[in-house]
C-alpha cells in the first residue's frame, strides 16, 4: 500500500484530470506513480513528461534510454522503477538475459552498451565526479556530446521517480522481476 493517498483516478478534475487524460491516450494506463504524482503535484507531473519528451526526441535510442533508467533504478534499490524498466527495456528489444545484466551493472557482452552501463554506474556512485579517463571511455565506446547530454537527463529524470516513489513506497503495477 502506497504511503500517499491518491483518490480513484476518475475522480480527477481539472489539470490533474488533464495531464491522466494525456498519459492514456500515450500509454492506455495511468502507472500507479504517475497517478500519486498527480494527484498531489499535476505541475510536476507536467514537467517530468515533457522532460521525458525531450529525452524521447533526443539522440539516445530506447535501449540506451532504458539501459540507463533500469541500472540507475537497481542502484537505488526503487523497486518500482526496476519492474517499469524491466518491462519497458523488454518492450524495446532487450534479451531477459540483457536486463538481468544490466540491473546487475556487469556486462551484456555488448561493448558500446557495456561502455554505458560503466559510465552510468561510476556516475550513479560518485553524483558526476569522474576522472578524464571515464570521461575518455565513454567519447571511445562512440558516444557524443549531445548523447552525454542526454545520459545527464536520463539520471536526472530517473532520480526524481526513484526518490518518489521510495519516499511513497508506491504499490508496483508491473511485473514482478526476479
Amino acid at each position: 500500500m502506497s504511503r500517499i493517498a491518491t483518490p480513484a483516478l476518475d475522480t480527477a478534475t481539472g489539470a490533474t484530470a488533464e495531464v491522466y487524460a494525456q498519459i492514456r491516450k500515450a500509454a492506455g494506463s495511468v502507472p500507479n506513480t504517475y497517478a500519486a504524482i498527480g494527484a498531489h503535484g499535476p505541475a510536476a507531473l507536467k514537467a517530468v513528461l515533457a522532460a521525458e519528451g525531450v529525452l524521447a526526441s533526443g539522440s539516445l535510442d530506447k535501449q540506451d534510454r532504458e539501459t540507463i533508467k533500469l541500472l540507475v533504478s537497481a542502484v537505488a534499490g526503487c523497486d518500482y522503477c526496476v519492474a517499469a524498466h524491466s518491462l519497458l527495456g523488454k518492450m524495446t528489444g532487450l534479451s531477459q538475459d540483457a536486463l538481468k545484466h544490466i540491473r546487475a551493472g556487469e556486462p551484456t557482452g555488448d561493448a558500446k552498451r557495456d561502455a554505458l552501463i560503466r559510465f552510468v554506474k561510476l556516475l550513479a556512485g560518485t553524483s558526476g565526479t569522474i576522472a578524464a579517463e571515464e570521461f575518455a571511455a565513454i567519447k571511445g565506446a562512440g558516444y557524443t556530446d549531445a548523447q552525454i547530454v542526454d545520459i545527464s537527463l536520463a539520471i536526472a529524470l530517473t532520480g526524481f521517480t526513484n526518490v518518489f516513489n521510495r519516499i511513497n513506497d508506491t504499490a508496483i503495477d508491473f511485473p514482478a522481476v526476479d
